[in-house]
């Protein structure tokens, strides 16, 4: 249960076996996470991140949150075509300042360390660097993906950009780290930093990658310079309605990576919408309000769904309705003939059977449809009975 909980949604683990073996010593793990200050916003792709990292911690590990001051000046050139501008030191200083509130409310804070790598790469000497360069040779460094595309294709690549990947593994050699986290574009860079480990004489960190998460258009990396971000700092109603705002295969993979969703109810809802019988909306509407209450906490993810109700569903809804709630679990028809809505159960099926029916502002074809208690819903039968399900 312990490998199932760390391993969900993992992209590449390197080494099981070393992970397995770390995990029974009785000292507690060092995790490390290293985040540039590219952007004063963290976003919902640092949360499978954080996620991650609090499940060590639940096991006992230690979390070492590593601000790049240092490694911001260089950029990271990870996945890019070209040169990244660097960074001044104004504009990591204010995106940094931001960084520490933004991340402890999802990890434990007993057991995390906050540190900033210009307290051991500003020291090292020019020998120190000329050491630390002679350990990996040209040829390792263009096999990194993005830098052997750059070089075939005649694109500039930089010296400093090279040395990017030997900096960010040294902060693994500066904290002695067990097991450092980062996305699936980060692989190469943590790499290196097994590699400095065991030139240093340390045991090599475990390598842990994930998922890039897509941002709002469902195709590209979620990232501040794409527009596609949903930021840890965003208002509750603007979350839940970037959430709803994505496209409906992206859904299965923040469930996947952003809830604790079971992975069997994930894949019978995923089997649900493709056969059609439940709408892709009506399960996002649960996805958004599960990310939701992480950020906001469960009375502002409830107001951020009605208030997008009001915006989007109830636009032809009267101001006042009947209310009905919920204390359990319903069969829709059952519901529709005793708010009065229908004379009987009969009725009830007719209008669904002739598409009369609607959830917010989505038809009802299911006649066993259920409705449930704590999700806020705008119930419509024919074209002026209205309902509100609370």
């Amino acid at each position: 249960m312990m490998m199932e909980q760390l391993l969900r949604g993992v992209f590449q683990v390197i080494t099981p076996e070393e992970l397995k073996e770390r995990l029974t010593s009785k000292r507690a793990l060092r995790i490390k996470l290293g985040v540039d200050p590219t952007s004063p916003e963290l976003h919902l792709g640092h949360l499978v991140l954080f996620r991650k990292m609090r499940a060590f911690q639940e096991l006992g590990g230690e979390v070492i949150f590593i601000i790049g001051d240092y490694t911001g000046r260089i950029g990271d050139p990870s996945g890019r075509s070209s040169t990244r501008p660097p960074l001044s030191e104004k504009e990591i200083e204010e995106n940094a300042r931001t960084y520490q509130e933004q991340a402890l409310p999802y990890l434990i804070p007993e057991q995390t360390r906050f540190a900033r790598n210009s307290q051991w790469l500003a020291s090292l000497t020019f020998e120190d660097l000329l050491r630390i360069a002679s350990r990996f040779t040209v040829a390792q460094m263009l096999q990194r993906d993005d830098f052997h595309q750059r070089f075939r294709q005649g694109n500039p690549l930089s010296i400093h950009e090279i040395l990017y990947p030997l900096f960010q593994a040294y902060d693994s050699v500066a904290i002695h780290a067990d097991v450092e986290i980062g996305g699936a574009d980060q692989l190469f860079n943590l790499l290196v930093g097994r590699d400095l480990q065991r030139a240093y004489g340390q045991e090599p960190q475990i390598v842990f990658t994930l998922p890039l998460l897509e941002g709002t258009d469902g195709v590209k990396k979620m990232s501040k310079s794409e527009g596609n971000v949903i930021a840890l700092q965003d208002s509750p109603e603007d979350m839940f309605g970037k959430i709803m705002s994505l496209p409906d295969e992206v859904m299965w993979k923040y469930f996947f990576l952003l809830t604790d969703v079971p992975e069997k109810e994930i894949a019978d809802m995923r089997r649900a919408c493709e056969e059609e019988t439940i709408n892709p909306r009506d399960v996002k509407h649960q996805l958004a309000g599960l990310i939701t209450q992480q950020v906001h906490g469960k009375e502002k993810a409830r107001a951020a769904r009605e208030h997008f109700l009001r915006l989007f569903v109830e636009k032809e809804a009267p101001e006042e309705m009947m209310e009905y709630t919920l204390s359990e679990p319903r069969l829709l028809i059952e519901v529709m003939v005793e708010a009065g809505l229908t004379k009987s159960r009969g009725e009830a099926k007719r209008l669904i059977r002739a598409g009369g029916v609607s959830l917010n502002a989505h038809r009802i074809d299911n006649l066993e449809q259920v409705v449930k208690p704590g999700e806020p819903a705008i119930l419509k039968v024919g074209k002026r009975r209205f309902l509100k399900l609370v």
